[in-house]
Parts: structure tokens; C-alpha cells; sequence
């Protein structure tokens, strides 16, 4: 796979960490990196690029308030050091937040997110038949050619990304996840109401796998996932009568 990217960050050392992590990720092409967002803009006037690897605080315009601006923006990783604007990276779609230090393991996981979904592109959405409830609570659920039954109690949480939502779930004790062409909102549906809740307008989670709740975000298996006002007054209702 030949993914076009671009690095955006004004730290030169942070700068220089992903130009070698993206050197040595044989599914990876630079196209360029420039240390803000109006070089940025630029950059994708000229020429293709398919991910960007976006730092969020920078001078002038923040690697959001640059995502917001564009209006067919790329696939966008974003790196920070800062925790506290996870949530607003979550707002515009990310596929990954990367905080800094990252290592190379954690940098090829999210690459790995972007490769499953440019693979599943090119692929028949799943028929009503693929994607379904199985009477003795699985689900049925068509990825990378091959139809998965998966046990409803194993899954952990959903995430939506434009045309496809990330299952994510535990088999034989290991958080595993499949990438299905499908709607967050048909999936949810598909779930037993009084076991799931949306969190977002891109997340909806298992109750009984919640961690524990920070803020604005919940935990599930160490994984912080945002909570929208919007949904977080259902979220505190359910938690509180356990249903």
C-alpha cells in the first residue's frame, strides 16, 4: 500500500521522530512536513495526500481549528502531549491520538487503522444477511471478506469513521477489533438496548464494561473515550440505575 502522508508539527525533534517512523513503514510516503498550519493548507492545494499526521497545538491556527477549516480533509493521526484535547480530536473524526513520547509500536497501531480502512474501500458493503443478529447473542458482522460471529457480551465499544465502524471486543482474553462498511447508527441498533449506550455521535459502549468515568471521558480497558453533552446525561441515568 502507497499511503500519502504529511507531517505537521512546529517541534523540530517531534518533527524528526516521525519522519524516521514513517521511513521505516514500508505502507508509508512522505510527501512533506512543515511546521504549520497555512503550510499545511498549502501543501494539500498542490498535491495528494491521504493522512496527516497533525500536532494540535501550534501557532496561530490549532491542528483542529485546521482540520475544521478544510473541507474534504484527509485521514488525520493526531500527536500531542497534551491529554486534555482528546476529546476534540475525537469531534473531527480522527482516526488516532497519539500522545507524545509515542513509540513505534504505538505509531504502527495507528497506521495499521488507516490501512484497514483504505483496504475496505474498494469492498461490497455487507447485505443485510452479513450484518445481523444471531438468536443465541451474537452478532454477525462482514469484514475483509469474511463474515465473524462475535459474542455480544465480548464486545467493548463501537466506533464510527465515516463510512465504517471499528468493533472492538475481547477474544480468548485479548482486546481484538474488526473494521465493518456500516453505520454506527444501524449497528446500534442491532445491539440489545439495555446492554449499550451511545456516548457520542461516533461511540456507543457496553455499560458493564465501563471502567470507570473522568470528566468527559469514559474508560474502557484503560482505553479514554469522550462523552458529548449531548449523550452524557442518558450515560449518567444508566450508570446510576444500572440499566
Amino acid at each position: 500500500m502507497n499511503i500519502r502522508c504529511l507531517i505537521v508539527d512546529d517541534e523540530p525533534l517531534a518533527v524528526d521522530v516521525l519522519q524516521r517512523y514513517v521511513s521505516d513503514c514500508q505502507d508509508l510516503k512522505l510527501v512533506a512536513s512543515c511546521s504549520d498550519a497555512f503550510a499545511a493548507g498549502r501543501i494539500l492545494q498542490e498535491q495528494q495526500v491521504d493522512l496527516i499526521f497533525l500536532d494540535i497545538t501550534m501557532p496561530r491556527l490549532s491542528g483542529i481549528g485546521f482540520v475544521k477549516s478544510l473541507q474534504n480533509p484527509p485521514m488525520v493521526i493526531f500527536t500531542t502531549a497534551y491529554s486534555e484535547y482528546a476529546i476534540e480530536g475525537f469531534e473531527v473524526d480522527a482516526i488516532d491520538f497519539l500522545m507524545k513520547p509515542f513509540s513505534f509500536e504505538r505509531f504502527i497501531k495507528a497506521v495499521n487503522k488507516v490501512i484497514g480502512l483504505l483496504e475496505l474501500k474498494q469492498r461490497p458493503k455487507a447485505t443485510a444477511s452479513e450484518s445481523q443478529v444471531d438468536p443465541l447473542d451474537h452478532i454477525l458482522l462482514r469484514s475483509n471478506k469474511k463474515v465473524y460471529r462475535v459474542p455480544i457480551h465480548s464486545i467493548l465499544y463501537l466506533q464510527s469513521l465515516g463510512d465504517y465502524v471499528q468493533v472492538y471486543f475481547l477474544a480468548e482474553g485479548l482486546q481484538k477489533m474488526l473494521v465493518v462498511h456500516d453505520t454506527l447508527a444501524n449497528l446500534f441498533r442491532m445491539l440489545p438496548s439495555e446492554n449499550f449506550v451511545r456516548i457520542h455521535k461516533s461511540y456507543c459502549v457496553a455499560l458493564n464494561k465501563i471502567e470507570y468515568i473522568d470528566g468527559n471521558q469514559v474508560y474502557m480497558k484503560n482505553q479514554p473515550l469522550p462523552v458529548s453533552l449531548n449523550y452524557k446525561e442518558e450515560l449518567m441515568k444508566r450508570l446510576a440505575s444500572g440499566k
